[in-house]
């Protein structure tokens, strides 16, 4: 049985790869920037700065040009004396699932192997729980609410990130992310009862 890692602050990545391959070893709130994407993306902006003040933040991205500009390009919205930064070392290589390195051919995130990563946490001072972890929520949790896979989920999103102070606007993905990193599932079912309480009201 693997132990994964549980930390109480939000992970932010740069892709989609990245958090699959740190969900092997952490137990987290994992959010991707999308690369450059989070320059355009302001509920994801919003969502990181939210997450960072309330729990405080751990940035991990590749250790190329671009991985730096978008470490900086967080830190200048969000408060950085909650951030803490892990920084990889520059190792050249190929991510399995690509054909030609990066523009500077250095492996991100997803190409680091499980003690490569656990070495950068360990050196930037991170510091696991050892408690019982939260039972996290699911998917499914969100559809019996109608917050996803239904006619007008967006809408009902909306309405609910409005109804616990989330940022409006964000993808169904965004939205679990932020979920889990606010409440455990029972919490969350009591905030959905509430919302739905008041939707019927009005």
């Amino acid at each position: 049985m693997i132990v994964l890692i549980r930390l109480d602050e939000v992970v932010i990545v740069e892709g989609k790869y990245d958090k699959i391959t740190l969900e092997n070893i952490i137990d987290a709130t994992i959010v991707p920037t999308n690369g450059f994407g989070i320059y355009k993306d302001k509920s994801k902006r919003d969502l990181i700065k939210l997450l960072s003040e309330k729990h405080g933040a751990i940035i991990i991205t590749d250790s190329d040009n671009a991985g730096q500009q978008i470490r900086a390009y967080i830190k200048s919205f969000c408060d950085t004396g909650n951030i803490v930064n892990v920084y990889l070392p520059q190792i050249k290589g190929v991510e399995s699932r690509k054909t030609k390195p990066s523009k500077q051919g250095y492996l991100g995130v997803e190409g680091m192997n499980c003690k490569t990563i656990l070495s950068a946490l360990e050196r930037s001072g991170i510091v696991a729980l050892t408690d019982k972890p939260k039972e996290k929520i699911s998917k499914t949790d969100l559809y019996l609410f109608g917050l996803t896979g239904a006619e007008g989920s967006k809408s009902a999103r909306n309405s609910f990130s409005e109804f616990v102070s989330l940022p409006v606007g964000l993808s169904s993905n965004a939205f679990l992310d932020a979920l889990n990193a606010i409440y455990d599932r029972e919490d969350f079912k009591r905030e959905a009862t509430k919302w739905r309480q008041s939707q019927a009201i009005n």
